[in-house]
């Protein structure tokens, strides 16, 4: 089995980012295959869209970014992954009613919580 990263992990390992260096040193240590969920291929796709917009990417790197993220894919280091999304919402429901207030969660960021935990694999 895999590692279950967030999506903005996942961006830095394919974007120049303020934490590409550690994400990049993280993996060739580990040498770990990343689960890939559906909202992973919506989050991370839609954050280099957003890095065109934003103008910190050009249209030539983000083609760029989503071909690497199509080689890992092929090669197996990302790990095309299918979420029970009923049990991870059920999940994230009571994720939020317990923390939201207490430490001030997101509702993506719960839901990759709540996904990783119903695939049984540490977030």
């Amino acid at each position: 089995m895999g590692y279950y990263a967030d999506s903005s992990f996942l961006v830095s390992c394919y974007v120049l980012d303020s934490n590409t260096t550690r994400t990049k040193a993280w993996l060739a240590q580990t040498g770990a295959a990343l689960l890939f969920t559906a909202l992973h291929a919506l989050e991370v796709r839609n954050a280099f869209q957003l890095g065109i917009f934003r103008g910190l990417l050009s249209a030539a790197e983000a083609r760029a970014a989503l071909a690497n993220l199509q080689n890992d894919l092929q090669s197996g280091r990302l790990v095309k992954t299918a979420v029970s999304w009923p049990v991870a919402f059920r999940l994230g429901m009571r994720f939020s009613q317990r923390q939201s207030a207490i430490i001030g969660t997101r509702s993506f960021d719960i839901l990759h919580v709540a996904a990783a935990t119903g695939l049984r694999v540490q977030p």
